[in-house]
């Protein structure tokens, strides 16, 4: 990457009573380099940074150039924000999986939607999933140089024929010796099978499985763990791509193969080392693991235990739940039909308080055609559709993770305001976890 291609990063935002703060930083000014370094990412940044005295080339939102010269403790953040994490751009995936997300999204959307990320940086930074099939050498000098570790890798099939069928690229055949370069080195990876029934189940899965598990065995391992995960499919995915979604046999048959595998590593690691989504137990009509079941919820970002964890979230917070509100009111929680039943107590629980009636509103997405369907992937139309001619009391209560992040537009760019205008009820937003659900239901209510 040559510093040519490096644009100056775009400085969105300053921490209140920072350094950057106090030496007069703004959004909309860009930042050049770093002691003389061009930094690419804000890895690099947050290396740069870590240096107790600093010359800081920067321009203005006029295009003015400035040097800022700060001396601070060492590893002292300067409260910097970036519009972007990449300021050389982002690394594209060069795969053509059939169950790509991207390519099952409907045409005439924005570009950016379209963008494919396979990019490590993003990988090291915020957990995302890449599949190690276009790194360059200097790229992978890079994560050896500055210890990246751990990445979150996509592996789907370590069968080399299975894996280059899924991926649609030869250089996806290289697994297992890439993860014998991760053991060499010390680094770490959290593994992801998405499970295609008739492609990468059965015998392949088992394969797959025991073959991550030997990068489990040193005193680093190689894999720290592993997220079994369906395929999620949509009514625009390309019609030539084989796939089958999980059906109600698929998810009991991989329920019980990796359950009687997590028993031999629970006696072998003494973890349960493969995990499956909390989706494979809702597809099943299973009831979910316990929460003790899940450790220190490795692979949560995944969808394993996300829904445990919030149910016992909620038993926990609902001790705080009043006898009773001064005024009664309706409300509708919307979510995706996949957790109808394992939120039954949730809402049961919620009524229990006089003058308080919540009802659930699980809803399946036409827009993707999905019979079932997660929370985050219900759309405003889904919503509209599903809710117009039914009665919705005082107000609906509805997940941010149906939305964009930072914005209020669902997947189908309607806005929460247009919704709300159209069902002509008012909406109020569930930010996070089980005590934001609480908090929702009581909002302008006095607790006796």
């Amino acid at each position: 990457m040559s510093k040519s291609s490096i644009q100056p990063a775009l400085i969105s935002g300053v921490v209140p009573d920072s350094i950057a703060a106090e030496v007069g930083f703004e959004p909309g000014d860009r930042l050049v380099s770093i002691n003389g370094e061009v930094p690419r990412d804000l890895i690099d940044y947050r290396f740069l940074c870590a240096d107790e005295v600093l010359t800081l080339e920067v321009l203005d939102a006029a295009g003015r150039p400035h040097q800022v010269e700060i001396e601070k403790d060492f590893d002292s953040e300067l409260g910097l924000e970036f519009e972007t994490a990449l300021f050389d751009g982002l690394i594209q995936c060069n795969n053509h999986c059939p169950f790509c997300f991207i390519d099952q999204k409907p045409p005439g959307l924005r570009s950016s939607l379209y963008l494919k990320d396979d990019d490590y940086r993003l990988s090291f930074l915020y957990g995302s999933y890449l599949t190690l099939t276009n790194i360059p050498p200097h790229e992978w000098d890079r994560i050896e140089a500055m210890r990246l570790s751990p990445l979150y890798v996509s592996v789907h099939a370590t069968h080399p024929d299975v894996r280059i069928r899924l991926l649609k690229n030869l250089r996806a055949g290289q697994i297992l010796d890439q993860l014998q370069w991760f053991q060499q080195r010390r680094l770490q990876i959290h593994a992801q099978v998405v499970v295609c029934p008739g492609i990468n189940d059965g015998e392949i899965l088992q394969q797959t499985i025991l073959d991550l598990a030997q990068f489990h065995q040193s005193e680093v391992p190689a894999v720290a763990s592993v997220a079994v995960v369906p395929v999620g499919l949509t009514r625009f995915r390309p019609p030539e791509d084989e796939l089958n979604p999980a059906e109600s046999t698929d998810a009991i048959a991989v329920i019980q193969q990796v359950q009687q595998l997590q028993t031999q590593f629970q006696n072998q690691f003494g973890t349960t080392f493969a995990w499956l989504a909390d989706e494979w137990f809702l597809i099943a009509g299973q009831d979910l693991p316990p929460e003790n079941h899940y450790e220190d919820y490795p692979q949560i970002d995944n969808g394993v235990g996300s829904i445990r964890q919030f149910l016992s979230q909620f038993d926990r917070a609902a001790n705080a739940l009043p006898s009773q509100i001064p005024v009664a009111k309706r409300l509708t929680w919307i979510v995706g039909n996949t957790v109808e039943n394992a939120f039954q107590p949730i809402v049961q629980r919620l009524n229990q308080v006089k003058g308080l009636t919540i009802t659930l509103a699980p809803l399946r997405s036409d827009y993707w055609g999905q019979t079932m369907t997660v929370t985050g992937l219900l759309t405003g139309q889904d919503i509209l559709s599903g809710l117009r001619h039914q009665p919705l009391g005082d107000g609906l209560l509805l997940p941010t993770l149906m939305l964009k992040y930072g914005t209020t537009q669902f997947l189908d760019d309607m806005t929460v305001a247009e919704l709300s205008d159209e069902l002509n009820v008012p909406i109020g937003l569930i930010q996070g976890g089980a005590e934001d659900v609480i908090r929702a239901c009581l909002q302008d209510c006095v607790v006796p």
